[in-house]
């Protein structure tokens, strides 16, 4: 049986991994700065991840949530703790895609409308509702076209608000940091005021939070650097530091009965400890401190490499663009120097989505290598 062939893949075999280090079954070791798109959040083999898992795998590996799971709680205890959501609701599921396909429903449920207010080069998922919400006709199926969504631009608010007074959206949802779509920050100014016409018209406001949360951007979630709050916000990724978990976290106005939303694997016992040593680990070693600062240095320092037009992004969500494609640099990067990046829907942009605790002799190594990238390649 042949795999279906969607991934383009580097030639490069992982064996195992050591926090922001992998290694390949020809024996080198690479830096990860990519963490498998920001899913390694922690890093790759962290001693209290793999405690919490062999504990929990002693115990209980899963059960459904036909009975009740004591763990659940605690990650909803240390999860409303470090975000300041303690008073939203927590809904787990499997996967980003499956929190957008939630929180969508969840919006339409609440405001009994239909209609979704999305933006261009906006990426949320590929299932159903989540790629009706992403801005690329190329991964829309004709059965995905049917749901009512408006994209708009981000920073203008005029078309949002024309949306809006024809009275039935249901929800506005943006990410906190763009991702795959090119790394790009929205301002303050149009994050409070997506907040200020979903209140005044009555629809909800879904934070995609995906990639950007759990510290990514120096603060717990991006948008908090915004000083707003969501109405849902979607997570996944770097939830789990690789094992597969989701959630959404719901205001509490919006009232939950048996049957509204359900899952078979969300919440189970190994989700949860996976979910519970990432929260641990990011308090006790301080990450998010961490992340703003070290981010922060970074970001400042790329920005002075050869070629380099500017740097986007918080903390370690960052994008590095060129005024030229970046296929060959990260090629050199990954097959002769061994260092991991990411790509995003711009062409000429490199995509960093590192481990949080990735140390400064990391950092400047990698400046040095990409520096000595683009002169071997002969860009600048």
């Amino acid at each position: 049986m042949n795999l279906f062939d969607v991934y383009p893949l580097l030639p490069i075999t992982l064996t195992h991994g050591e926090m922001c280090r992998v290694f390949d079954n020809q024996g080198n070791a690479y830096y990860d700065l990519y963490g498998g798109h920001a899913v390694i959040s922690i890093g790759h083999s962290h001693p209290h991840y793999l405690q919490r898992l062999q504990e929990q795998m002693r115990k209980i590996g899963y059960y459904s949530n036909s009975v009740g799971i004591p763990i659940q709680q605690q990650v909803a205890d240390k999860l409303g703790k470090l975000s300041n959501y303690d008073e939203h609701q927590l809904f787990f599921c499997n996967s980003g895609a499956e929190a957008v396909e939630n929180a969508l429903k969840l919006a339409s449920f609440h405001t009994g409308k239909s209609e979704v207010i999305a933006f261009k080069k906006g990426f949320h998922g590929r299932t159903s509702g989540a790629v009706a919400v992403t801005d690329n006709p190329k991964i829309q199926a004709p059965f995905n076209q049917c749901h009512q969504v408006s994209f708009h631009e981000v920073e203008q608010v005029d078309t949002v608000r024309e949306r809006l007074e024809a009275g039935n959206v249901a929800a506005i949802i943006i990410e906190g940091i763009r991702g795959v779509g090119g790394i790009y920050v929205p301002s303050s100014w149009f994050m409070q005021s997506l907040r200020n016409l979903a209140d005044k018209y009555e629809a909800l406001l879904i934070i995609d939070e995906i990639q950007s949360g759990f510290g990514r951007s120096g603060k717990f979630f991006a948008h908090q650097h915004q000083n707003i709050k969501a109405d849902i916000i979607t997570m996944a990724k770097g939830m789990g530091n690789g094992f597969p978990v989701g959630g959404i976290l719901i205001d509490q106005k919006i009232k939950a009965s048996f049957g509204l939303l359900g899952t078979t694997y969300g919440g189970n016992h190994l989700a949860c400890a996976a979910t519970l040593a990432v929260l641990e680990v990011i308090e006790e070693e301080e990450l998010m401190a961490h992340v703003a600062t070290a981010g922060a240095e970074w970001k400042s320092a790329l920005a002075q490499c050869p070629g380099v037009v500017s740097v986007e992004g918080e903390g370690f969500m960052l994008g590095i663009n060129f005024d030229f494609p970046i296929k060959d640099i990260r090629r050199q990067l990954a097959l002769d120097r061994y260092i991991l990046t990411g790509v995003s829907a711009n062409p000429n942009q490199i995509r960093l989505l590192p481990t949080l605790n990735l140390g400064k002799a990391s950092m400047d190594h990698f400046v040095d290598q990409l520096t000595q990238a683009v002169k071997s390649l002969e860009l600048v």
